[in-house]
């Protein structure tokens, strides 16, 4: 990873009171906008918690990865509470429509633009927060709904190591643990393409969880069609809703020995901040099971 942050006015103790004051205004609670010192064409907001230097227990790191329309600040104050009261740092990364000059709004979806490999643009992230707040995130949560659950899906199988929960959330499109059909649809081809073998026992040790609206039944933005920027054989093969290719991918992992926890969520149709309790009640119980687990201080 290239070269992120020097100690800063986050975590230094030896600073002016401007500095101190700026810290707290701009760094701690609900950040500013920071362009990625990786690629400073994709930006990140985070929410610390006020007390982060007086936490008696390490602070975990949740990831939430935005949708189509980029309501990546949002999110971030949708999981602040959630946050403040179970000593978390939250980063909401933004990866804007377009960053090639062609109005691209799904780039990010897919891991890979071209150029531009969105998982690992993440991981500078990851590690430029960590290296801010002084902390340790070589794991974090990570959840993402619409488009965001798309990338989180394909990242969760790319680098299942680095997480300690993974929640997807109503993807339009998934990608099975297929062992038969090439990528984006399956993985057959995932060594080839990334360079990296799946890494199968991460996955199964990794708590997997899936939630999508029970109304989520619009099926106009999800259909792939011949002719389509990412139509191949078995783009549709999952189901016509959400909800079905959702139940699809659950039964894929499943398959291959994942445990996966799906909640289908009453009354309501394609709405990620609807979903936002029910993701949190998951990584809540993760968290304070990994906490049990963890050495005492």
């Amino acid at each position: 990873m290239p070269e992120v942050l020097p100690a800063n006015a986050a975590t230094a103790s030896t600073l002016s009171f401007g500095e101190k004051r700026a810290a707290a205004i701009y760094d701690l609670g609900h950040s500013t906008i920071f362009a990625s010192r990786t690629d400073p064409r994709f930006s990140y907001c985070t929410y610390a918690p006020p007390h982060l230097h007086e936490s008696t227990q390490p602070m975990q790191l949740v990831v939430v990865v935005h949708g189509t329309g980029r309501a990546f600040t949002e999110y971030r104050d949708a999981f602040a509470a959630f946050a403040k009261w179970n000593d978390c740092i939250v980063l909401c990364p933004l990866f804007p429509a377009g960053p090639q000059g062609d109005g691209n709004r799904d780039g990010f979806k897919h891991l890979r633009e071209a150029d531009i490999r969105y998982d690992q643009i993440l991981l500078s992230m990851v590690d430029e927060v960590a290296v801010k707040f002084g902390c340790d995130f070589s794991k974090f949560a990570l959840f993402g709904y619409s488009g965001g659950g798309q990338f989180v899906n394909r990242f969760g199988l790319l680098h299942p190591e680095r997480l300690w929960a993974l929640s997807i959330g109503a993807p339009g499109s998934v990608t099975l643990l297929d062992f038969e059909q090439d990528w984006w649809v399956g993985v057959r081809d995932f060594e080839k393409r990334f360079g990296k073998a799946l890494n199968l026992p991460a996955l199964k040790a990794l708590p997997v969880h899936m939630v999508v609206g029970k109304a989520d039944m619009e099926t106009w933005e999800i259909t792939h069609r011949e002719g389509g920027k990412f139509f191949m054989p078995g783009a549709n093969d999952a189901g016509r809703t959400r909800p079905e290719r959702l139940e699809t991918l659950r039964q894929s992992f499943a398959k291959a020995g994942v445990q996966v926890t799906l909640d289908l969520v009453d009354n309501v149709p394609h709405n990620g901040l609807a979903c936002v309790d029910t993701v949190q009640d998951f990584f809540a119980g993760v968290l304070s099971n990994m906490r049990s687990k963890a050495p005492k201080a």
